[in-house]
């Protein structure tokens, strides 16, 4: 996961309640039509959590490496396995130094047909240093990214599995786009001379889809993604960017939470301003789009988990029960739509 807004001298960004670029459209709510009862399928926390120690097995998965290269190629065979279509995005950008960079983005297709669009994001990515780490001997290592995009994409590969097995509404498409080069922002030691002149150096993956999506013209209904979805004890507020650009599809979320038992996990609490895959999606590609991101205002990193960005990020501090939770959550979500 990027980075904090209020961790960067944006103060009078803060003020304003914005991040440059586009203002939130707002809270129109389209009406909902009456749901059938219908089955949903139950998510596997135990499935979800061995796709997220697959991923972290391969290493760090930093784009450019091995590890990375070895995990693209499993991810592609998996989610091959479930739905209509893989497509494979291979992009090439810059990073913060002006260094040019080679990264893919993996989208799973289900309902190719259907002009009912949603769109289920994680990052896949993960950093390639522990700059957050207490101990300075670890803040130039890579992280296993155990939370921080492995959690997403583990949950992301049980429900593509489930859609495999029980067909999804039949008027109802799904893409799962999984993003390449969300988290190889600048090292916090450099962070505040690069933010002087550009924030835009996380999420590289995202915005190069927001831009270029895997089909020409593609819209969505609405999306949402999934950031930081496996530590203990989570606390998803309604982060600041999705109140403002998707207020709607967040209460469709929340509301679903609070009725399947989960009003603890999904607080009502209102959430900080969080730079993020959904941003371009949303100012860019004009598709309104959710974070479900665990946020923690106490931690001493700011507002993340306290491994966020460290070497802690690792398969120790996953929790099945909150990857079910989550999972559940979106289920219902889908399948009720």
């Amino acid at each position: 996961m990027k980075h904090l807004f209020a961790l960067i001298t944006l103060a009078a960004a803060l003020t304003m309640a914005s991040c440059g670029g586009k203002q939130p459209k707002g809270n129109d709510t389209p009406s909902e039509k009456p749901k059938k009862t219908v089955d949903v399928p139950d998510f596997n926390a135990d499935s979800a959590y061995r796709y997220v120690a697959r991923q972290t097995e391969f290493g760090p998965r930093v784009p450019e490496t091995q590890a990375h290269a070895q995990c693209a190629e499993w991810l592609v065979t998996k989610l091959g396995a479930w739905a209509d279509t893989v497509i494979v995005q291979e992009f090439r950008t810059r990073l913060y130094n002006g260094k040019g960079i080679d990264g893919k983005n993996i989208v799973a297709v289900f309902n190719p047909e259907a002009k009912k669009r949603v769109v289920l994001c994680a990052h896949w990515d993960s950093r390639p240093f522990a700059d957050h780490d207490p101990d300075k001997a670890n803040t130039h290592k890579p992280i296993d990214g155990a939370n921080d995009g492995a959690s997403g994409v583990g949950v992301l590969m049980e429900c593509a599995r489930q859609f495999g097995v029980q067909p999804l509404p039949e008027k109802l498409g799904i893409d799962i786009v999984l993003f390449d080069l969300e988290d190889y922002g600048p090292h916090q030691d450099q962070a505040e001379a690069y933010y002087e002149n550009n924030e835009n150096y996380w999420a590289l993956g995202s915005q190069y889809w927001s831009k270029q999506p895997h089909v020409y013209g593609y819209k969505a209904y609405y999306g949402i993604l999934l950031d930081m979805v496996g530590g203990p004890n989570p606390n998803f507020q309604k982060e600041y960017f999705s109140q403002g650009y998707a207020a709607w599809v967040v209460n469709k979320v929340w509301r679903k939470a609070a009725d399947l038992g989960y009003r603890q996990q999904f607080s009502n609490e209102q959430g900080t301003v969080i730079s993020d895959d959904h941003v371009p999606m949303n100012q860019i590609a004009d598709i309104p789009t959710i974070d479900i991101i665990d946020l923690h205002p106490e931690s001493s990193n700011g507002c993340f988990p306290e491994t966020w960005h460290t070497v802690n990020d690792n398969l120790e501090h996953i929790d099945k029960e909150t990857l079910g939770i989550v999972g559940q959550v979106l289920l219902h979500v889908i399948y009720e739509e």
